[in-house]
């Protein structure tokens, strides 16, 4: 089993190796440059686009609430209407105090 053991990390060395030496070979070809600047101006973008959407659930948040409040407001407004229509009806400004 001790030799199980030093075989699997042999083989995760190796790996590591492989892979440092595939990734300096890509950053060596020609183009590369551009491809990593690609990328990174699409990791910004993304980040942008992430802001953007974290913002858009705060507004449909109060959105929400300020549906609940018109809500509200329309359901007492009835008795609200009719006594503004009462004393404009009567010829009196609601303004204007006699």
């Amino acid at each position: 089993m001790a030799g199980t053991g030093t075989r699997t990390q042999d083989l995760l060395g190796r790996l590591a190796d492989l892979s440092e030496e595939a990734i300096q070979r890509l950053a060596e070809t020609p183009g590369a440059d551009r491809v990593v600047g690609t990328l990174n101006g699409l990791r910004e973008r993304v980040d942008d686009l992430q802001k953007r959407v974290r913002g858009l659930e705060n507004l449909e948040k109060r959105l929400d609430a300020l549906e609940q409040k018109v809500d509200a407001l329309a359901k007492g407004a009835p008795s609200h209407r009719s006594t503004a229509r009462s004393a404009g009806s009567k010829g009196e400004s609601p303004t204007k105090k006699s």
